[in-house]
C-alpha cells in the first residue's frame, strides 16, 4: 500500500545551554540566543514514518516545519536522513505561537497539503514539553490519534496496529487510517544521515534562500524539483490571522528552567578486522552508507 505520510517536527533551541538571556521581556523564549537544534522525538517520529516506507514501497515522506527562515536547516537534516519532501511554513504573524495557535497553523497546512494517511510527531518537544501539539492537531483534523507511541507493529487493510507506552507498562492499539501518531523517545531511533543523500540535498534550500545571494545552485534548483523546499506562508494556506502567532496564543510562559540531558550510550571499536567488519555491517544496516 502506498502511504503518504506527513511528519510534523519542530527546531527547538537547545534546552541544555539556557542561560540568562533565554527569555523575552514579554514571556517568549529569545530563540536567537540559544544554539537551535532538531527535536529529538520528532526525530522518533521521523524514523517511525521511514520505516513505514520501507516497508510500503511508493510510500511518500513530506516534512512539515514552522519556524523562522533558519528552520529550513531540520527539513535538509529530514531529507538527508530518507524524507522525500519539506515543507516550511514561515510568516512574522506565526511568531509567539502558544500550543494552540501553532497547532492551528499546522493542521491548516497539512490540509493544504491535501491527501494523507499518516500525519506523525513527536510527543512533545523540548522547549515546552507539554505534548499538546500532536493531540490538537489531530481533533483540528478530525483524525482518530494513537499517543505515546513506541513502536507500529503492523498496518494491514487501512488498520494500523501499534504499541504505546502507559503508566506501568505498554497496551496495543489499532485504528484506522487516516490518523494522527505521537511518538515517545524510547522508540527506534532515527537512522543517521545517508552520505549520498547528504551530497545531493544540501543544495536544497527554499525559495527565499534561492535568492539570497550566498546561494550557489540555482541551476541545479530549476532542473530538479527535489532541490526546492517549499516556503508557505499564512495567506498562502489560507489561515485566520486571529488565530496565530500572540493574537492566537491564550498561553503565557513566565519562566523557563535549564533541563539537564544525560549523556547517549557510546560505542567504542578498536583497530581489529573484526570488530571493523562490524561497524560497516551496522553503518549499512542503519543506512549510512550503502
Amino acid at each position: 500500500m502506498e502511504l503518504n505520510i506527513i511528519v510534523l517536527a519542530k527546531q527547538v533551541p537547545d534546552t541544555r545551554n539556557v542561560g540568562e538571556q533565554a527569555m523575552n521581556a514579554d514571556g517568549t523564549i529569545n530563540r536567537a540566543a540559544l544554539p537551535a537544534v532538531f527535536n529529538p522525538e520528532d526525530l522518533n517520529a521521523l524514523e517511525q514514518a521511514l520505516l513505514l516506507k520501507d516497508s510500503n514501497p511508493g510510500s511518500k515522506v513530506t516534512v512539515l516545519t514552522m519556524g523562522p527562515a533558519r528552520a529550513a536547516d531540520i527539513l535538509r537534516e529530514a531529507l538527508y536522513r530518507g524524507a522525500d519532501e519539506g515543507v516550511l511554513l514561515t510568516d512574522r504573524a506565526f511568531a509567539g505561537a502558544d500550543t494552540l495557535a501553532t497547532s492551528y497553523a499546522l493542521s491548516t497546512a497539512v490540509r493544504k497539503i491535501g491527501k494523507f494517511d499518516i500525519v506523525l510527531c513527536g510527543r512533545q518537544a523540548i522547549d515546552g514539553d507539554t505534548a499538546q501539539v500532536g493531540p490538537q492537531v489531530a481533533q483540528m483534523l478530525g483524525l482518530p490519534q494513537i499517543t505515546c507511541v513506541r513502536k507500529v507493529l503492523s498496518m494491514n487493510d487501512g488498520v494500523l496496529v501499534a504499541e504505546r507506552g502507559i503508566e506501568n507498562g505498554v497496551e496495543v492499539v489499532k485504528a484506522s487510517l487516516p490518523l494522527l501518531l505521537t511518538v515517545e523517545g524510547v522508540a527506534a531511533p532515527c537512522r543517521p544521515r545517508n552520505a549520498y543523500r547528504m551530497l545531493r540535498f544540501h543544495r536544497a534550500a527554499t525559495p527565499s534562500e534561492q535568492a539570497s545571494e550566498g546561494y550557489r545552485y540555482s541551476s541545479q534548483a530549476k532542473s530538479d524539483e527535489a532541490l526546492c523546499l517549499k516556503e508557505w506562508s499564512l495567506e498562502y494556506i489560507g489561515g485566520d490571522a486571529s488565530r496565530c502567532g500572540l493574537s492566537g496564543s491564550p498561553t503565557k510562559v513566565k519562566k523557563v528552567e535549564n533541563i539537564v540531558f544525560r549523556a547517549k550510550e557510546s560505542k567504542r571499536y578498536s583497530s581489529s578486522d573484526c570488530d571493523l567488519k562490524a561497524l560497516v555491517a551496522e553503518l549499512v544496516e542503519n543506512h549510512t552508507i550503502g
